[in-house]
């Protein structure tokens, strides 16, 4: 049999990996605890305020929890076009706390008010679920800088939920000044950390796990930890569907409770997209059908079985990045123990034994991750847009707002509490309207690109420029000919500052090989006196001085320049290394003696790389001087120009 015979095998990717048994249930559990206090949190505020029950409480609790398990086996399993297929818990979401409140003391207190939430709940389930496709198409609307804001948003909103678990929970309970809780929180935060520093595999994955345990534990020795609702509450509880009475259909409660679906389709798609980054998973328009699909189903599902709206939970969100274990099937894992909680009131009564500031410490972590996945996501943004330091600043300064003055939700008209009322939903649709004012709506003049003695240059500007112009405002990216950015110019039009970065580098490359090795030779010697000297060649001294070669003792000096001797004797042009790249002089004469060992072809090739990232930096400072919010960052960070 032949080597081209045998059927390549297709790897799988980590997502789809199932793991063995005991780990698929220890990861799984893991969610599950993770998942939990926030979990139960919303049947808890509903009941209170409908002046339900003990035991129509335990009953709301285990609807919930047995909910969430098949909502997120739908989530991350699939059927059909339903469901995502990636590590995402579905939860309920807390978004729609104050309208169901709103709903249910409007209709009446008690079950009545209850009947008339479950008529919403189904409606605006199935509204969702027939929408997703149309929604998905809008995915354009959601590039790095909106869903990079929306993620941080979401890890830095959640923070004071865990802070809250953290003094001990809210209400009477919470005592930020106890030292306990301090301790308790801070301790199970500790030993997350160590065991991630210390472990490695499997133990170094189960961190929070163990985290939660041994902070349980710990309480429980001292007193902190109480059980006492484990010997009361009953073996097996199982949720029937329209426990409370058949559903009542209210147009006004329907007609809020799709407004939320609407806003929690915007967070469900920032988690999707969260998610993708952490598992290295390309999300599309599919994807996110799927995945709105999924939350559709399941809210109306919830609104059969006694229980609410449901989005993808942040706080696991948070769990698959920091654990770094990325398969689905952990997720459906969870999904099952929910299941089985759901239906034995005394194993949910453990779970919920685990004391408020041990929960808060891990979720400190988890939440704090979520905040990170956001800020990688916007590393892809560029920010020399002053646009998208305008989306981003603004849509994250509006959600901490009202996060950290949640009363401010009362000085507007009821209608628009449900948008004050939540960071995450304030933020979300500030980063989305932005978006589409800065980028979509109106004549797009582009971000200033480059400065001029007489202002700024604007993108649409620059792709109105002659030939002459272009190159007189771009000229200096390059040494001596200006070939490359004669061939830039030719790339017109440019969509974007990072569009126009491209056209650089691909004219660069696309040089034939005499006018590279012209191009290679036009550059100075590093530490050349013609340099330091800061005659004409400004633009040289600017990438020499950040790592001193300007201002080099003598025996710094004699070394250097042996070493461009030695180079320019053995491949017969000019060592250019981008100094801005090296954080020190040591590192400079490091990185030029191991070129030393190149071959010439390697070392051309070098080299062009090397004047890539000089003109790479070059554009930034153009770029800072024609932007004054970037302007004031650049020179925050001192260059010796």
């Amino acid at each position: 049999m032949t080597a081209s015979a045998v059927a390549p095998r297709k790897s799988r990717h980590p997502v789809d990996e199932v793991l063995p048994a005991p780990k698929l249930l220890a990861y799984g559990f893991q969610h599950v605890l993770a998942f939990y206090a926030g979990a139960v949190v919303v049947p808890i505020l509903l009941a209170n305020a409908l002046k339900l029950s003990p035991t129509q409480l335990v009953h709301l609790i285990n609807a919930d929890l047995f909910t969430c398990g098949i909502a997120s086996i739908l989530q991350s399993v699939g059927i059909w076009k339903i469901g995502v297929r990636l590590p995402l818990l579905q939860g309920v979401t807390f978004t729609a706390v104050s309208p169901m409140i709103a709903i249910g003391t409007a209709a009446a207190s008690g079950t009545e008010g209850l009947t008339t939430i479950y008529g919403a709940v189904i409606v605006a389930g199935l509204f969702t679920f027939l929408v997703a496709p149309y929604f998905s198409k809008l995915i354009r609307f959601f590039p790095p800088v909106v869903t990079g804001s929306v993620i941080s948003i979401i890890g830095l909103a959640l923070l004071p939920v865990a802070a809250g678990d953290a003094v001990g929970g809210a209400g009477p309970a919470g005592r930020p000044e106890s030292w306990r809780n301090m301790a308790y929180a801070l301790g199970t935060l500790a030993l997350i950390v160590a065991i991630q520093r210390i472990f490695k595999g499997f133990m170094a994955t189960v961190a929070v796990l163990a985290g939660l345990v041994i902070g349980t534990a710990v309480a429980w020795a001292f007193g902190d930890a109480q059980f006492s609702e484990v010997s009361q509450s009953s073996w097996v509880g199982v949720t029937t569907p329209f426990y409370f009475g058949w559903p009542q259909f209210s147009i006004a409660a329907i007609i809020s409770m799709i407004v939320v679906m609407i806003i929690t389709a915007v967070e469900t798609t920032g988690d999707v997209f969260a998610t993708g980054e952490i598992v290295e998973k390309r999300v599309g328009r599919t994807d996110i059908a799927r995945a709105l699909r999924a939350d559709g189903a399941a809210t109306a599902l919830g609104g059969v079985f006694n229980s609410f709206p449901y989005t993808c939970f942040a706080e696991n969100v948070g769990l698959v990045r920091l654990t770094r274990v990325k398969s689905r099937w952990v997720v459906a894992t969870a999904g099952a123990l929910m299941i089985v909680i759901g239906m034995l009131p005394k194993a949910g009564a453990i779970v919920a034994g685990i004391p408020h500031p041990v929960l808060g410490g891990a979720a400190l972590a988890m939440f704090a991750t979520v905040a990170v996945v956001g800020f990688q996501t916007l590393s892809r943004v560029d920010f020399h847009d002053h646009r998208n330091v305008v989306i981003v600043g603004t849509s994250v300064g509006l959600a901490m707002y009202v996060t950290a003055q949640p009363d401010v939700a009362k000085a507007v008209p009821s209608w628009a509490e449900i948008i004050f009322g939540s960071g995450i939903t304030l933020g979300s649709l500030t980063a989305i309207i932005l978006n589409l004012v800065f980028h979509h709506i109106g004549t797009n003049r582009g971000p200033a690109v480059a400065g001029a003695p007489g202002g700024q240059v604007r993108l649409s500007e620059v792709n109105a420029m002659s030939r002459e112009q272009f190159v007189d405002t771009f000229g200096g990216l390059f040494q001596g000919s200006a070939w490359a950015v004669e061939r830039a110019y030719d790339l017109r039009p440019f969509e974007d500052t990072l569009d126009l970065r491209r056209a650089f580098q691909e004219a660069l490359f696309a040089g034939s090989q005499d006018e590279q090795r012209q191009l290679i030779e036009s550059y100075p010697d590093l530490g050349a006196d013609s340099v330091t000297e800061a005659g004409e060649d400004s633009e040289s001294y600017r990438d020499q001085s950040v790592a001193g070669l300007t201002r080099l003792d003598q025996q710094d000096h004699d070394e250097l320049a042996d070493l461009t001797t030695q180079y320019r004797d053995r491949f017969g042009f000019p060592l250019v290394t981008c100094v801005r790249d090296r954080d020190s002089f040591s590192q400079v004469l490091r990185h030029g003696w191991q070129r030393l060992a190149n071959s010439p072809a390697q070392e051309h090739a070098t080299a062009l790389i090397e004047i890539g990232e000089i003109a790479g930096h070059r554009f930034d400072n153009l770029v800072a001087d024609a932007n004054p919010i970037a302007s004031a960052r650049f020179s925050m960070g001192g260059l010796d120009a």
